[in-house]
């Protein structure tokens, strides 16, 4: 017997939300490499650093947009297992969205979750963020047991929009099928600051601002240290989650082990984001920041460049618009 058929991959569809993504063609990979029957995945984008490298394996692009429906069926018809990448606003000039946002995000995923049920796929499993219980407050040693962040205090429409589609989600699990006997089981991975090969969102923004000789100043205390989780691991626990999302696996209450749970995943080592980035800048020659600003100060200029981004965005972006230097809610996510 092949572990694959163990693990509910082998012979097996598998659908992946925001694939073209570093996170997402890495888990298409280790799908194909662990015996799936068929990957597909539904971006908006047709190109990206990895889809030629996607196709050349066999993995299935379809273009698409979550916030559509018609495309999410198209994409997840005949799917057993669908893993709902695919977001919209999680740094930078993306914030600013909000209409956006919140289409993607939160229309986006009750797309995935309708499609599911009406399709009678069995198994969603859904990237959160750690952010859906955090806004700026201190946490140590916390667990899945902490509640939802209030959704009125949360300091950014991206972590706003995804504390409400993890709530769906979790709601959803045990969703009867509209056609035919079975239910849905649902679980959410909330992962900690991502790195590795091919991540395009944090480091490649603060690399070039290190090369351009803005990242002038540290934030807040050496002592406060964030979790993160690489690549191929957080790959790992997604896998697991569908895993514990199998009917044949230990049940709780019924259901798989890990139906309606949500899930913390890093490498299980907090380090200070300045002395994380440290070999990395050292490696390729660049300064690191010599200044230290405190949390309030550094929150003052983060909200004067949201304020300016906010009033310039609908009227430059179209053409050039640079990434802001820092906006409120990545001085919470650098600090705590």
């Amino acid at each position: 017997m092949h572990l694959s058929e163990n693990e509910g991959i082998e012979r097996k569809t598998f659908v992946v939300s925001g694939g073209l993504g570093c996170v997402g063609s890495a888990l298409c990979l280790e799908l194909l490499r662990r015996g799936a029957h068929q990957v597909r995945v539904l971006d908006l984008r047709t190109i990206s650093p990895w889809s030629t490298h996607l196709l050349n394996n066999g993995v299935h692009l379809i273009p698409g947009d979550v916030s559509c429906k018609q495309d999410v069926q198209k994409a997840l018809r005949g799917a057993d297992c669908v893993f709902h990448l695919a977001s919209y606003g999680m740094s930078g000039k993306e914030m600013l969205q909000y209409g956006h946002i919140d289409e993607v995000n939160v229309n986006g995923t009750c797309h995935v979750l309708d499609s599911c049920v009406e399709l009678g796929i069995k198994r969603l499993v859904y990237v959160s963020t750690c952010n859906v219980i955090f806004g700026g407050k201190e946490i140590v040693n916390g667990n899945e047991s902490l509640p939802y962040f209030p959704l009125d205090d949360h300091v950014d429409p991206y972590s706003r929009s995804k504390c409400v589609a993890e709530q769906l989600v979790l709601k959803s699990n045990g969703r009867p099928f509209k056609k035919k006997n079975g239910h849905l089981y649902t679980c959410a991975i909330r992962p900690a600051a991502i790195y590795g090969p091919g991540e395009e969102r944090h480091l490649p923004r603060i690399v070039n601002l290190a090369k351009l000789g803005l990242l002038s100043f540290k934030i807040g205390e050496e002592r406060v240290k964030i979790d993160w989780v690489y690549i191929d691991n957080l790959v790992l626990a997604l896998i697991l989650a569908s895993m514990g999302l199998l009917d044949d696996i230990p049940q709780r209450e019924g259901r798989p082990i890990a139906a309606g749970q949500p899930y913390f995943i890093s490498d299980g080592f907090p380090v200070n984001s300045f002395e994380f980035l440290c070999p990395l800048l050292q490696s390729l020659e660049y300064d690191m920041p010599k200044m230290s600003l405190t949390v309030p100060h550094a929150l003052i200029l983060g909200k004067i460049f949201w304020v300016m981004y906010t009033i310039l965005y609908p009227w430059l972006n179209r053409w050039w618009l640079p990434q802001p230097l820092i906006l409120p809610a990545e001085v919470y996510q650098v600090h705590s």
